[in-house]
């Protein structure tokens, strides 16, 4: 559907708000691999999570004052910071709840190649195949990190990789080249066309280091004191890890600020489960996000389509540019909107220009 409306932009002369597009189709994506269900408005009619989500994410954009100062944290209660967050928490679950009985009661029609994630959770459950308790509030927990880490983040890693690949128009043409030698004029791109993209999985990594959707990971609580290179922790304090931070230490990285996928090219050691954690967009150990291989799958998916079919310039009338030049006119406005995850300040708007199969 992305690709058809691009197409349709092409025959028309016009820029395409990419932002938009991309994050449309990451979040269907997702709902429909996740749920069964359309994003906006399920198969029925009915309202589906795209607005209790978006209720979340933009709460959860906001920092309540017990976060930076855990003393003061009844100041959230009277503010009605807390009951804000109850009361979103409250409705997701009654979404996520509906969704599992629906499945559960439609599981014994469940055609092995129309299951979705929820399926295969309740048919693991069923089965007692896990060495934890898969219990109802597990489950959503897990449906919710999925459906968060595989929609928003997803979106905003394309959404930089194009930024950077439009301000960098050398590295674009080398991916371009790599991804239509591999396909070779195909109709569609196989999972096996993926797997030999090399390069464009070096672009992927080095937008993840100068761009990782969620720069503080998600917080810990220490079970002990400990110290630190002098620094006293105590036992039962949050915790954030900023991995922006690390992806961007001149110590771990060499020209940290730059934009290089070549860094990555035959260095298969600095991967995004790396043990020495100088990659680190996803978290790490136990506590790393269950939905790696998903995410980055949906990525890969999309960009190689995208570098596929179309050529990409920036507009001439772009007006979220900033004052500098490259080969293609002024370059994207790289400015950042700070939250759960870091996006562009600015929506990513492109030219495209249909690329022809000979």
């Amino acid at each position: 559907m992305m690709i058809n409306s691009i197409h349709e932009a092409c025959t028309k002369g016009l820029s395409v708000n990419l932002s938009k597009m991309i994050v449309a189709t990451s979040t269907n994506i997702s709902s429909r691999c996740i749920f069964g269900l359309r994003f906006e408005t399920s198969d029925d009619g009915r309202k589906s999570i795209a607005k209790v989500v978006r209720k979340m994410m933009s709460q959860f954009l906001k920092l309540g004052v017990g976060d930076l100062f855990p003393s003061l944290d009844w100041v959230d209660v009277l503010t009605g910071f807390m009951s804000r967050l109850k009361v979103t928490f409250a409705e997701l679950d009654a979404f996520l709840e509906e969704v599992i009985e629906e499945h559960k009661r439609k599981k014994k029609n469940c055609d092995d190649n129309n299951k979705d994630f929820v399926d295969v959770l309740l048919q693991l459950q069923e089965r007692d195949m896990l060495e934890f308790e898969l219990n109802g509030d597990t489950m959503k927990s897990l449906l919710l990190d999925l459906f968060v880490g595989g929609s928003d983040t997803v979106s905003t890693t394309i959404e930089w990789a194009f930024a950077e690949l439009a301000n960098h128009p050398k590295i674009m043409k080398k991916v371009q080249e790599e991804v239509r030698r591999i396909v070779g004029g195909k109709s569609k791109i196989e999972e096996n066309d993926l797997n030999q993209m090399k390069y464009m999985k070096c672009v992927i990594k080095e937008t993840l280091r100068l761009h990782p959707p969620g720069p503080l990971l998600i917080p810990r609580e220490t079970a002990n004191s400990v110290e630190i290179k002098g620094y006293h922790i105590p036992k039962k304090v949050t915790v954030y890890i900023n991995s922006y931070a690390i992806h961007r230490d001149p110590k771990l990285w060499d020209n940290a600020e730059e934009f290089i996928p070549e860094r990555f090219e035959g260095n298969q050691q600095v991967d995004y489960k790396v043990k020495d954690f100088q990659l680190i967009p996803f978290g790490f150990g136990r506590r790393g996000c269950p939905g790696i291989s998903f995410g980055i799958a949906s990525v890969e998916y999309m960009m190689a389509n995208l570098l596929y079919w179309f050529d990409w310039k920036v507009p001439n009338n772009n007006n979220n540019n900033n004052n500098n030049n490259n080969n293609n006119g002024a370059l994207i406005d790289m400015s950042e909107f700070n939250g759960l995850t870091v996006t562009k300040k600015q929506p990513l708007y492109l030219e495209p220009m249909p690329y022809l199969i000979c």
